[in-house]
């Protein structure tokens, strides 16, 4: 090659390096956003809302975003690790997290969504050390790094816990370079809000959209109306050298001795964002929408089973009378001087007492599914010898059988009843009105008809 060619190319390789190109002075955003919400233990409302809230306005500040909605152990993990790779690249590194995070002997964990935590030491094996994020930050050298943890939530797990400690412990080093914001003071608990965001993230989300407001006034901001809303007081830790703004105002700059980069506002990342919403709310309109049908169809079960328990009038309809007795087209009898409601006839053939207990307990007749087995007396109110009507018994024998109504067909004279005595059940003869105690394991002797009571 020429010695003149050699010595432009060394002159323009000196230039590039003295005055870099837009792009090279320019610094990488890079983001992880993690909301945990759908825990078996103690769900939490609104770090989902407030992870995606989050993401939607780290990416029109510039940030490429990741983002994990009810993210478990291994997800969370597996992330953390990508981030640490990409903030090898250089730049800016963010870390937000929104969900339950624990502490135990001074250690800080995320808790993931499918955590199993039965005693204080399985939180080593269920969670994620927090302590690794800021681990990454450090191997990756990337100068400029964010932690942001909306972590400070009760306990859900503290009744197993031996130790008493609420809240995050404030760590005390972190690598230079490094920003450390806490929903609220060391050992505290924080706020999970009644809105769509925690108070700490919806302050966070309101400061942090401001053009020319450096990261200090932002969480500046943050902690004087989260503290003036709920009393919670959020802590910060730096290390920062130099000013970070997340949308630079005019003539701005993001960290001292370097160029701005113009936060970008996106119309797709906020459609995207708006989506999101939408997508939530259609998922509780159809929860609401599943429960309301199923509490309809539970209410029509129980309209339907008080129609089978007591139909009204008009399902049954009255075919004759005997006096005190009403006949009705469902089989069934009513006597209107006791309430009781009769079968309209025994079951006609012999059978033992636990036979005919099961056979009054599954008996339908009209519907009802409350028959049973009749007691002495109420088999004694079927019988007078003086007024009833004798009439020779089915059964074949040399009596006759004595009843008070013709409406109940009563075939034999021996009739089991509720009632037992030892290995004796109840027994009443129509014959003579006698009650009885028979062994309820003879088959040959007896019959059954089914009684309940018409509410």
């Amino acid at each position: 090659m020429h010695p003149l060619r050699i010595h432009i190319l060394i002159l323009l390789l000196i230039g590039a390096l003295i005055n870099p190109s837009p792009l090279m002075a320019s610094e990488q955003r890079t983001a992880l956003v993690i909301g945990n919400s759908t825990y078996s233990s103690g769900p939490l409302k609104n770090p989902v809302n407030d992870a995606t809230d989050i993401a939607a306005a780290l990416k029109r500040a510039g940030f490429n975003v990741t983002l994990k909605r009810n993210a478990n152990l291994q997800e969370m993990v597996e992330t953390i690790e990508a981030f640490g790779n990409s903030l090898k690249r250089g730049g800016v590194g963010l870390f937000y997290y929104a969900g339950h995070g624990v502490q135990v002997n001074g250690v800080n964990y995320l808790l993931p969504v499918n955590a199993r935590i039965n005693k204080e030491s399985d939180v080593r094996f269920q969670a994620v050390d927090a302590g690794r994020i800021l681990a990454e930050m450090e191997y990756a050298n990337n100068g400029l790094n964010i932690v942001i943890l909306d972590a400070c939530r009760d306990n859900p797990f503290s009744k197993s816990f031996r130790s008493a400690s609420r809240g995050l412990a404030i760590v005390t080093n972190a690598p230079s370079g490094t920003f450390i914001s806490y929903s609220t003071g060391a050992g505290q608990v924080a706020n999970d809000g009644t809105g769509r965001n925690s108070p700490y993230t919806a302050a966070l989300l309101e400061n942090m959209t401001k053009p020319g407001l450096s990261i200090n006034k932002v969480f500046m901001n943050v902690r004087s109306k989260v503290k003036k809303e709920t009393g919670q007081v959020p802590w910060e830790l730096s290390s920062l050298e130099g000013e970070f703004y997340f949308l630079p105002g005019s003539g701005k700059k993001e960290t001292e001795g370097k160029e701005s980069v113009t936060g970008k506002t996106s119309l797709q990342d906020e459609l995207e964002a708006e989506r999101e919403k939408l997508k939530q709310e259609r998922e509780l309109f159809e929860q609401r929408k599943a429960l309301e049908e199923e509490k309809r169809k539970l209410e029509e079960e129980k309209k339907q089973l008080a129609l089978v328990k007591h139909p009204p009038i008009n399902l049954r309809n009255e075919i004759r009378r005997d006096g005190r007795f009403i006949a009705y087209d469902n089989g069934t009898v009513l006597d209107t001087r006791t309430n009781l409601m009769w079968a309209a006839g025994d079951n006609g053939s012999d059978i033992s007492w636990e036979n005919a207990k099961t056979y009054c307990h599954n008996y339908r007749a009209g519907g009802y599914t409350d028959w049973r087995m009749p007691t002495h007396d109420e088999l004694a109110g079927l019988y007078n010898y003086n007024t009833a009507r004798a009439r020779a018994a089915a059964c074949k024998t040399e009596y006759n059988i004595y009843i008070v109504t013709d409406l109940i067909d009563i075939t034999c004279f021996n009739h089991w009843g509720a009632g037992m005595r030892g290995t004796e059940g109840a027994n009443f003869g129509f014959v003579g009105g006698e009650r009885r105690w028979y062994d309820t394991s003879l088959s040959g002797t007896s019959r059954v008809i089914p009684v309940r009571y018409a509410r």
